[in-house]
């Protein structure tokens, strides 16, 4: 492609912007998604920006510095910034040249090829308690419990280091893959190959593409005693039917660690609810990771994954550790700890990719957008900042556009999504749908989300205990009313319950009902930045057009 025909535009300050409507801006987002985080994604020019973290994870699954600069040269409408092309090299270069090794004599240590770097390393005040003393200027030991805080100040200080410090293989325990009526598909063993071979990291995968497989996949590859950490009880007992239907695992094998139970078996899932709680100011649920031998343990949603658990995980580091998600994008900004902790980015397979060779449903993004009422502009003028979004997302105005969006797609199996209670228990009297919120028991959680998978229950209305984890396959409209604020992965989970591929092949149809010129209307933007990101546009429709 000749200078001056490309879709991206790439400034000195590490941002880059693309031409929406580009023929190409496909190709290049595509190009651009390994190393590049999108920040902003109005209707016509996305931008993104290179940052070390990002370049980090792209170096660790395989991708190089060289593909990097081509990239971006290749796309580039105008001559790429020398100094941006030099400073990703040397960024993607700083990963892997400090490791962490087992030596026969010192245990744990922290090595470079260059004395410089160690130097600077050992002077660093919060690392140089870590250590022990210098063994050359090439090499120092580290204290073996310091294993996981020293790789997060490392990525701090912009020294990423290499974890080769090898695993213990944990208690042994056989378990193999169960193939009967399925196999594997080529990107979840792929996924499942790159994990194993890096010993620890993070598999991101859209909702729907099989992310429990690559977890069962790594299971079997182990042998050995696992620990399955969940969002919730309901997404656990998925995680035990699964693993009952793809391994020879047997119902004694498997252990439920939650509010209702306290089973410790070879194979043991708990929820981090249980996990995270404290009595008399202490963290009991620790007991479960001492309580055996653990050789692996799995990290479900590990974007959701609380503060209490790295903590927990920085004591880990000797076991393998695999962290599953469809998003590796945190509101909380600690996607420096997951990196640190759980491990780099092994594999990340695009959304639009596996659309295309139909392994997850094809999806139509569209948002309607409502006006308040003149009594709800007055409310809403007057509120405060906080109290302003609910107003403008509690609009009364969405009810009628529900009522609309039922009577388009009746006879599909509809989710109407929201986190006001309120809102949502109107929808619910208004449809006659149930209404599944933290309220509700497990048990009547398992029975509604059942009479929905057979059809028998054509609409659920949920608040956020069905953003993550849940298998709704023929689910294949929902209408998302109100949301956290502007939350990404939020975002993506509420799609991504949707994207199972449906038995007669349909679209999916996901709708957001916003409120214009409202703080509802500014966070949509913030939600949709990392669907925008997986090549998703969003069709914007007027109320009364519906």
């Amino acid at each position: 492609m000749a200078l001056g025909d490309g879709p991206l535009i790439v400034q000195s300050d590490k941002t880059v912007l693309l031409e929406v409507d580009h023929p190409q801006a496909g190709l290049a987002r595509a190009a651009l998604a390994p190393f590049a985080e999108l920040e902003r994604a109005p209707e016509h020019i996305h931008t993104y920006r290179i940052t070390p973290l990002a370049l980090w994870n792209a170096r660790a699954a395989g991708f190089d510095a060289e593909q990097a600069v081509d990239v971006l040269e290749r796309y580039s409408r105008f001559p790429v910034p020398q100094a941006l092309l030099v400073d990703v090299a040397e960024t993607m270069a700083r990963y892997g040249r400090v490791r962490l090794l087992k030596h026969p004599a010192h245990g744990l240590v922290l090595e470079s090829d260059e004395a410089p770097i160690i130097e600077e390393i050992t002077r660093h005040k919060k690392i140089k308690p870590m250590l022990g003393t210098r063994i050359d200027d090439t090499s120092v030991p580290v204290h073996p419990s310091e294993r996981g805080r020293i790789k997060q100040e490392l990525t701090k200080i912009g020294w990423p280091a290499d974890d080769l410090a090898g695993y213990v293989d944990g208690e042994a325990h056989p378990i193999a893959l169960n193939y009967d009526g399925w196999e594997m598909r080529d990107y979840q063993q792929y996924a499942k190959d790159s994990f194993w071979e890096g010993g620890s990291g993070v598999v991101v995968l859209p909702c729907g593409a099989g992310k429990t497989i690559v977890g069962a996949a790594s299971m079997a590859e182990a042998q050995t005693t696992t620990l399955i950490l969940v969002t919730n009880t309901v997404a656990g007992r998925q995680w035990r039917n699964e693993l009952l239907r793809r391994t020879t695992l047997t119902a004694d094998e498997i252990g439920e660690y939650s509010g209702e139970r306290k089973e410790i078996r070879p194979v043991t899932i708990a929820t981090y609810q249980v996990v995270t709680r404290k009595t008399k100011g202490e963290y009991r649920a620790l007991e479960l990771f001492d309580s055996r031998d653990w050789g692996l343990i799995i990290y479900d949603e590990v974007h959701l994954l609380p503060a209490p658990v790295f903590r927990m995980s920085a004591d880990l580091q000797s076991r393998r550790r695999l962290g599953l998600t469809a998003t590796l994008v945190r509101e909380d900004g600690r996607e420096d700890d997951v990196f640190s902790l759980i491990g780099p980015k092994r594999y990340d397979a695009p959304w639009k990719e596996l659309e295309a060779a139909g392994f997850i449903a094809t999806a139509e993004c569209i948002e309607v957008r409502t006006s308040l009422t003149e009594e709800e502009r007055m409310v809403y003028a007057t509120a405060e900042t906080r109290e302003r979004y609910r107003v403008a997302a509690t609009s009364h105005s969405k009810l009628s556009v529900v009522d609309k969006l039922l009577e388009q797609h009746a006879g599909q199996q509809t989710l109407i999504i929201g986190a006001y209670l309120e809102q949502l228990e109107e929808l619910a009297s208004r449809t006659g749908a149930p209404l599944i919120d933290g309220k509700t028991s497990n048990k009547k959680r398992e029975e509604a989300f059942d009479a929905f998978r057979r059809g028998e229950l054509q609409t659920l209305v949920v608040s956020k205990v069905a953003n993550f984890s849940i298998d709704l396959p023929e689910a294949a409209v929902a209408i998302q009313v109100s949301g956290t604020f502007g939350s990404r992965q939020e975002e993506a989970q509420r799609l991504g319950r949707l994207l199972r591929p449906k038995a007669d092949g349909s679209e999916a149809h996901f709708y957001t009902v916003v409120a214009r010129d409202t703080l509802d209307s500014e966070y949509a933007l913030h939600r949709q930045r990392f669907l925008a990101e997986q090549g998703y546009a969003y069709r914007l429709v007027d109320a009364a057009d519906v």
